[in-house]
């Protein structure tokens, strides 16, 4: 039976990531990338699937764990009748080979451990040979080649490779995986211990750079590191997630491969990271936005890989059963190839959002950008696929133009702030056209409310996001109107759901409803009720939010009311971002939802 996902921990190299369950399995790992096929996905089937365990012999309980302050490092204590052991995860930061090292270290008593590693490449597909030299296993497969070392010897058991072993009070044991290519050599030995101080010392230097020294400090600290662990190094993308297929409902069908980087998530996770003080990171976000939406302005995508790549072709995986036998298991995301009006308001704020703090501008980003709000004159009209990516029928949806007004918008500011050259007087124009039609078209006078697309009844959270981007103050008695409708028709038990879940929708969607709410839009309404006056308000949701968060103060992509679960891909970098900003809302008056919502508005 699976853990609940709340159960799970993070650990990474800031290249890849893994989850360990709170009983001592790392039951999802893909190397060497994110996105490369999983070695482990028990998390996803059965143990059968991959998965590396270690545990005492007999009957155990966990008794704590945590990571170690300002780090990715993980620790859990299991006990058993004879004592209590510790293990410390790791994985350090690459510099060639990715890595897992775990140390068994005795706490009291004497204890029996069996560490159980069952290598399963491509998803729990491909069955490796098994080759054992020494105390060192070989798992190989194709292009997939796993190593296995440690202190104590392994041999193999029906495919499983095992090590048995005892810990006293004081002793530690390390055992190692490393993943290397088909002609690359074996990794060296290497000091475990050490290089897991190592990984320590580079962790806590790393959050000693954050400015944010406010009253959630700690939960902002803990998000950042998520970033920082979802993030590819080598080229500046942060991924969503750092898992395919956790579903959003359990037992059902909407389950998303978020191992790739979204257009639309820029200007959050850049300001997240310039409130936090990681400038270089923002910077390095930056530059990959620009590298991978390079190109004709009509092939831009709302999705990358994250080395930019632009092929996320999503196909189903059906030998696993699925988290809590939800089907289908995906992997790429088809919803790459869609149309979303939205991004390109987001990725013109992004860049606008980066002068402002100061960010030297990237030779031709402008030239790039002017080219992409040529296309956006002649393509706002058109419907598309929306903010929430839906299946069915493109629509005009009241986000998705408010967010063409937003582009518009942030390109009369290069012109106007930094001095850029553009058309000044037409996309004045336009930028008062696009909020004239949402005003009209995309806002229902009888209830008082804007509505998910044009004509409709329904309701979108996505509309919180409007005094955000300066489109409307908070206080004005439309987006009044607005929040009010959010708190009637999308809260469920106190968080936001998404839109409104009717027959409507599932026509417009292609999906039957059901999900949890969506913790992302939660915060939203949280910066609403402070940009409106209401701090008050905005502190205690914010604040039931922080309670959302598991033992480790990891968030997934939503929650589930009725079942009291975290639901979809976990740790979910948007859900986390959100954090961060609300954080920075409530501790200064000054954080980036004022900001950004201060721009020059039309009437």
């Amino acid at each position: 039976m699976a853990l609940r996902l709340e159960d799970y921990a993070l650990i990474g190299d800031t290249q890849t990531a893994g989850l360990v369950g709170y009983d001592g399995s790392l039951d999802w790992l893909c190397l060497p990338r994110l996105d490369s096929g999983a070695c482990f996905a028990a998390l996803l089937g059965t143990p059968e699937h991959g998965r590396w365990v270690i545990r005492p012999e007999g009957p155990a309980r966990t008794l704590r764990r945590g990571y170690r302050e300002d780090t990715m490092i993980l620790e859990t204590d299991l006990a058993t009748d004879d004592g209590v052991i510790r293990i410390v995860d790791c994985m350090p930061i690459r510099h060639e080979h990715p890595r897992v090292i775990r140390l068994v270290r005795g706490l009291q008593g004497k204890v029996r451990v069996r560490s159980e590693a069952v290598v399963r490449f491509e998803y729990g597909h491909d069955r490796p040979w098994i080759r054992c030299e020494g105390k060192r296993i070989q798992a190989i497969a194709g292009p997939n080649v796993v190593v296995l070392d440690g202190d104590v010897p392994h041999h193999v058991e029906n495919e499983t490779c095992v090590a048995g072993f005892t810990v006293a009070e004081g002793d530690e044991v390390g055992l190692r995986l490393a993943w290397r290519g088909p002609r690359q050599p074996d990794p060296p030995p290497v000091d475990m211990a050490k290089t897991v101080r190592q990984t320590e010392q580079w962790w806590r230097r790393w959050v000693g750079r954050c400015r944010y020294q406010g009253e959630y400090r700690e939960a902002v600290v803990r998000s950042l590191l998520a970033l920082k662990a979802l993030a590819f190094s080598p080229s500046g993308g942060i991924a969503a997630a750092a898992t395919t297929s956790l579903p959003e409902q359990l037992g059902g069908v909407r389950n998303w491969d978020y191992r790739f980087c979204w257009i639309r998530d820029a200007t959050f996770t850049l300001m997240a990271l310039l409130e936090g003080g990681y400038e270089q990171e923002a910077r390095d976000w930056r530059e990959w936005l620009l590298r991978a939406m390079a190109g004709a302005p009509e092939q831009m995508q709302i999705s990358y890989g994250v080395e930019g790549e632009r092929r996320l072709t999503e196909s189903e995986l059906p030998w696993l059963p699925g988290y809590a036998n939800s089907r289908p298991v995906r992997i790429g995301n088809a919803a790459s190839e869609q149309f979303q009006l939205d991004v390109y308001g987001e990725l013109m704020d992004a860049l606008h959002q980066a002068r402002t703090h100061g960010i030297p501008p990237i030779a031709d980003a402008w030239e790039l950008q002017r080219a992409l709000m040529d296309y956006l004159e002649s393509h706002w009209t058109d419907p598309d696929n929306g903010v929430w990516e839906v299946r069915g029928q493109r629509r005009h949806f009241t986000h998705s133009k408010v967010m063409a007004w937003c582009a518009m918008d942030r390109a009369v500011q290069g012109v106007e702030r930094f001095g850029l050259d553009g058309p000044l007087d037409r996309w004045k124009a336009l930028r008062q056209e696009i909020f004239d039609e949402v005003c009209e078209k995309g806002f229902d006078r009888k209830r008082n409310t804007f509505t998910q697309y044009y004509g409709s009844d329904s309701l979108d959270a996505a509309l919180l996001l409007i005094p955000a981007v300066g489109f409307l103050p908070a206080n004005d008695p439309r987006m009044k109107g607005t929040v009010e409708a959010v708190e009637k028709h999308l809260l469920r038990e106190g968080f936001v759901q998404r839109y409104t879940m009717n027959e409507q929708t599932r026509d417009l969607d292609g999906l039957p409803p059901g999900e949890g709410a969506f913790l992302a839009c939660t915060f939203w309404l949280a910066d609403n009720y402070i940009l409106q006056g209401r701090a008050d308000e905005g502190r205690k949701l914010f604040e039931r939010l922080l309670d959302l968060r598991n033992d480790v103060g990891l968030l997934s992509e939503e929650y589930a009311p009725t079942d009291r679960r975290l639901v979809g891909n976990i740790p979910q970098a948007f859900s986390h971002v959100a954090l961060i900003n609300t954080a920075h809302n409530l501790g200064t008056g000054n954080g980036p939802a004022h900001r950004r919502g201060s721009t020059p508005k039309s009437s």
